[in-house]
């Protein structure tokens, strides 16, 4: 029996809206809002509680330790770390700024996988996003290939890739760009692999952050039969619109696929084409639904296509929104209609309020990375990764005891910041008993 596993992304003690991703229209509206870092990680809690109780494997990645001071290092800082914080400050805000970030939270981003059952070797395969589109999420790379080994531990049921060379040559995004289409989680699949970038070609307004020559590489690796990766290339207009990954224009889960017209540069020809390709591959059609019932701008604005599409204990597909989209009404009428469908497996919408995420550009599908695992793989992690009602419990009174109310970018200065989210971050791994995780539990 082979599930696929939602591992969410806690958010960090230092949760903040620095507006650091051009291209991203939620992160750079709303730079320098304060935020609140205790909300968002009770928000995200709760939308793993949530998922847990409709029969989903729910697992929890801890965030990357931040601010990350060696980083500060490399580029010159030099002295104590309150020095280096001061330095920092004074000659490159920015920098600072990127190395706060809590931007691991959307583990979207972490890595691409491909399960057991679609590898030539038969092992779980694991490729880190290197990021290198933006500077504070490059600097998430070594630590989110790190944090993976510990978890899918047996070298005998998975294989650890590097992040791709750091090359504009082969920027990746992770599987924010990538749908796996199957008839069920433990049949062989299709891969849908989306790019916005081959070789040269320049952004026209927002930088094209995927390339083809990435996720080439990625199914080379993963050893992926040829016959079984489609590769479709996003729209340069929605790009532009603010789509900076595409699962802000698309989604999938098994046989479902849900697109808009804007998502891919020739959605008329691309999508006869998947669709054959899912045919032969799976011997079934693939579902799939246009949804041109709102603007590329609304789809933007209300995060629609980064819902997540799960499985339920009972085998039924539930939109999982952010509370966005109730709120627009095209949106909202859209999501009625196909739980209307009966040529839709959807039977019905729920809504999350993941507001301290959303205004950073992170919806509910942002947060998590499916991973698809067998019993046995899911047998071999550590099992206090998976949340039950005891994590819970256990990060609910865990997150309210460490994190702040309130974080506005002059707090990043604080010196006693620093030392509050290692103390967190020390109880964290002892709540979830991963060992040393952290380069400060090293030293």
């Amino acid at each position: 029996m082979y599930h696929e596993v939602n591992f969410d992304g806690l958010v960090g003690p230092t949760h903040n809206y620095a507006g650091l991703s051009p291209g991203n229209r939620a992160s750079i509206e709303n730079r320098a809002a304060v935020s609140s870092p205790r909300t968002a990680a009770l928000q995200g809690l709760e939308k793993m509680a949530f998922l847990a109780r409709l029969g989903v494997r729910q697992a929890i990645l801890p965030p990357l330790a931040r601010p990350k001071i060696s980083a500060l290092r490399d580029l010159g800082f030099t002295g104590t770390d309150k020095s280096v914080v001061q330095q920092a400050a004074d000659q490159a805000p920015e920098l600072l700024a990127a190395c706060f970030s809590a931007s691991s939270v959307w583990t979207a981003n972490a890595a691409t996988m491909a399960p057991s059952c679609d590898t030539g070797d038969s092992k779980t395969h694991f490729t880190p996003a290197n990021l290198i589109t933006n500077f504070h999420r490059s600097l998430e790379a070594r630590d989110t290939a790190d944090l993976l080994r510990t978890i899918f531990a047996d070298p005998d049921r998975f294989t650890h890739h590097p992040p791709l060379p750091a090359a504009l040559m082969f920027s990746d995004e992770g599987a924010a760009n990538h749908i796996r289409f199957a008839p069920s989680y433990g049949t062989a699949g299709l891969h849908l692999l989306v790019y916005g970038r081959n070789g040269g070609e320049a952004p026209s307004r927002y930088p094209r952050r995927q390339t083809l020559a990435a996720c080439q590489a990625i199914a080379r690796n993963h050893q992926i039969p040829g016959e079984r990766v489609f590769f479709a290339k996003q729209h340069p207009a929605a790009i532009d619109a603010g789509v900076f990954h595409n699962d802000v224009i698309s989604t999938g889960n098994l046989n479902l696929f849900l697109y808009h017209p804007s998502a891919f540069a020739d959605s008329d020809q691309i999508i006869p084409e998947l669709e054959r390709a899912y045919r032969a591959q799976c011997g079934d059609d693939l579902i799939h639904h246009k949804i041109a019932g709102f603007t590329l701008e609304e789809a933007v604005k209300s995060y629609f296509f980064n819902s997540q599409i799960v499985t339920d204990r009972n085998g039924k597909m539930v939109l999982i929104a952010p509370e966005e989209s109730r709120q627009s009404s095209q949106v909202f009428e859209t999501i009625q209609a196909l739980i209307a469908d009966k040529n839709c497996p959807l039977i019905r919408a729920e809504f999350l309020n993941l507001r301290e995420s959303m205004r950073n550009g992170g919806g509910p599908a942002c947060l998590r990375n499916r991973v698809v695992l067998s019993d046995q793989e899911i047998e071999s992690l550590p099992q206090t990764v998976f949340l039950t009602d005891t994590i819970y419990q256990q990060l609910k009174h865990w997150i309210e005891e460490h994190y702040r109310e309130s974080l506005a970018p002059p707090d990043l200065l604080d010196l006693h910041l620093i030392n509050e989210v290692r103390t967190a971050l020390d109880q964290l791994t002892q709540i979830l008993k991963l060992g040393s995780i952290y380069d400060f539990q090293k030293a």
